[in-house]
């Protein structure tokens, strides 16, 4: 299925669990009016997070049949569960001139690429990997040890895809740094 002619920005934001996307996400889109695309997933709910903001929970049947009927612009199956991006919601807001934020894997990123070719990429990366395993701990999650450090491998691998794929690497080690970085290259693609 060919992407819709874009009016819009689409701008993915990558990194490995815990390197803080979400947070400059939610801090791109206070400052700046862009929108975050809801990815949906099979995983747990985790502590405060809400269904329909935080993402779609989805129950793995009703997933599998969204992946059946192509409503998902990307989808992988990470650590035992199903992330997707659901395709309806960003073809309208591009056609809308909105800018657009997936928050997606690395995987996922490079199928989206495939169908925009246009798209922003950009890797955020921690300070060190000691940095990104007392993160992952913080999170509150309820993940067992054996997941931090499937997560952390994870990471390293992540990272060494995304220096051959991404235009855009962010370093979060300043939280406020990183996040004026990932406006400056949007607002640098989108001529704004």
């Amino acid at each position: 299925m060919n992407a819709p002619s874009q009016k819009g920005q689409l701008a993915v934001i990558s990194g490995p669990s815990g390197v803080g996307k979400s947070t400059i996400c939610r801090e791109v889109i206070r400052r700046t009016g862009a929108r975050l695309s809801v990815s949906a997933t099979t995983r747990p709910r985790g502590a405060g997070e809400e269904d329909g903001k935080d993402y779609w929970f989805l129950t793995r049947d009703a997933f599998e049949q969204r992946i059946r009927d192509e409503a998902f612009l990307e989808y992988a199956e990470v650590f035992g569960h199903y992330y997707g991006t659901p395709r309806r919601e960003v073809d309208e807001a591009l056609a809308r001139g909105e800018t657009i934020l997936l928050e997606i894997d690395v995987q996922g990123a490079r199928q989206v690429k495939r169908m925009y070719p246009e798209a922003v990429m950009i890797f955020i990366l921690p300070p060190s990997g000691t940095e990104l395993a007392g993160r992952m701990e913080k999170r509150g999650r309820g993940e067992d040890e054996d997941t931090r450090r499937r997560r952390l491998a994870e990471a390293g691998q992540e990272t060494a895809q995304a220096m051959r794929f991404y235009d855009h690497m962010v370093i979060n080690d300043n939280l406020e740094q990183a996040v004026q970085d990932v406006i400056q290259i949007i607002q640098s693609k989108s001529g704004a």
